[in-house]
């Protein structure tokens, strides 16, 4: 291993060491750890979930009481680690759709052990946990999904992928971005911390325990969300431009309405969970698609060996291993990357919504010392005698192409899925 990636390996270990000695001492005293963001103060009741750099937390707003998941993340990089950090901020607030989490707030405040900067993203709390909280549950209950629930989970997670694989920028933030101006946007910098919100007033940016009907957020209807949005990093300097989207969404555009230029987006780490994270659960069952640190623009045209191998980098350190693309381990030259990475994970998905694994995970790959990546590349799996219908089983087969030219599109997948879910009504 590489100098750099030793190192980068270390910083990771201290501070998830930092993250866990501050959820493990708050739980050995017996109160709950504190934390003050923008003149409020919240209590760190429980870790939901953790990953790299980052925790997700269940926190709760000692004024309101309204709890809601706190996502910590360190940037000790200074300005750049912070950049990196608002990207998934923007990708949040960028699509609006009914299965897509919408940010409630974020802010982004000093370290206090002085060491780079802490950005923090508000969430909606879902209770029921994401997707493989569920199939876990079946496991060990000795229970499995039926298909027709599956299904309807998987369309309403492969909606949210519609609006991202279909998202254009609208007409109006386009002019207003060649004009350098903003369209009902106000930036605010305070002392301790840059605030982001999507509602000025602040008192109502909190998610009512009880949720709402769309997926569990809570927004006062007088917002003015802006097209177009400049956010200043406090003391790193660093502009961060955000990219223009539409005002309105519809499940039945792709979340596009007033539509521009197309500039798919590939979310990259579709999976049924880990943590507080990816496909999460509303009370009602409604599928909600977040965790969007690894979401680029789809299309990547690679067309030099220091390209492929930089993708390889980003998908190895970005995208989990039983759900990537195979196109991602081995990154050619003389080709486009594009959003068809996103439909290989939805069929790795499915599957494992059915069968409670990656295809790629089995026993071979993790108890025989076989590889996943040489079963990805090869397309290696078997569907387990089920119950599941011949057609469920051709849907997953028709998603795990190894050539993405031979995959559906996003708008296909929804139409295939759409007539399954018809013939067992």
């Amino acid at each position: 291993m590489a100098l750099p990636q030793l190192m980068n390996a270390f910083d990771t270990l201290k501070e998830q060491a930092k993250d866990a000695i501050w959820a493990l001492s708050s739980c050995l005293c017996q109160q709950s750890a504190r934390v003050k963001i923008n003149g409020r103060t919240f209590s760190i009741l429980k870790v939901l979930g953790e990953g790299g750099f980052s925790f997700v937390y269940l926190a709760q707003d000692e004024l309101s009481d309204r709890q809601f998941a706190l996502k910590k993340i360190r940037c000790p990089t200074g300005s750049e680690g912070v950049k990196e950090a608002m990207r998934e901020v923007e990708a949040y607030r960028r699509f609006r759709h009914p299965n897509i989490i919408r940010i409630l707030d974020s802010a982004v405040i000093q370290d206090p052990d002085g060491e780079g900067q802490i950005v923090y993203l508000f969430l909606p709390l879902y209770k029921r946990g994401n997707m493989q909280d569920a199939i876990n549950s079946n496991v060990i209950n000795g229970k499995y999904l039926s298909e027709k629930d599956i299904l309807r989970v998987f369309k309403g997670t492969c909606e949210a992928v519609r609006a991202m694989h279909d998202y254009h920028t609208s007409s109006s933030a386009q002019a207003t971005s060649s004009t350098g101006g903003l369209a009902g946007s106000s930036s605010r910098t305070q002392t301790s911390a840059e605030h982001h919100s999507d509602d000025e007033e602040g008192d109502e940016l909190l998610p009512h325990p009880e949720g709402d009907g769309e997926g569990g957020y809570s927004y006062k209807s007088s917002v003015n969300v802006p097209l177009v949005t400049k956010r200043r990093v406090q003391e790193g300097e660093v502009m961060f431009d955000g990219d223009e989207r539409s005002s309105t969404s519809s499940p039945s555009n792709g979340g596009q309405a007033g539509k521009g230029q197309h500039v798919p987006y590939a979310h990259r780490d579709i999976k049924p969970g880990q943590g507080f994270t990816n496909i999460m659960l509303a009370d009602d069952g409604t599928p909600i698609l977040m965790d969007f640190g690894s979401t680029v623009k789809a299309r990547i045209p690679i067309e030099t060996r220091s390209q492929a191998l930089l993708q390889q980098d980003i998908a190895a350190e970005q995208s989990t291993m039983a759900y990537r693309a195979p196109e991602l381990f081995d990154v050619k030259t003389g080709i486009t990357l594009d959003e068809k990475v996103d439909i290989w994970s939805l069929g790795c998905t499915l599957y494992a919504m059915a069968y409670s694994h990656s295809p790629f995970e089995n026993t071979q790959t993790t108890e025989q010392g076989g590889s996943i990546a040489m079963a990805v590349l090869n397309a290696q799996y078997k569907h387990p005698s089920s119950q599941y219908s011949q057609s469920f089983r051709e849907l997953i087969d028709m998603l795990l192409k190894v050539n993405p030219k031979e995959r559906p599109d996003i708008h296909q997948v929804i139409e295939l899925t759409d007539r399954l879910l018809q013939s067992l009504s």
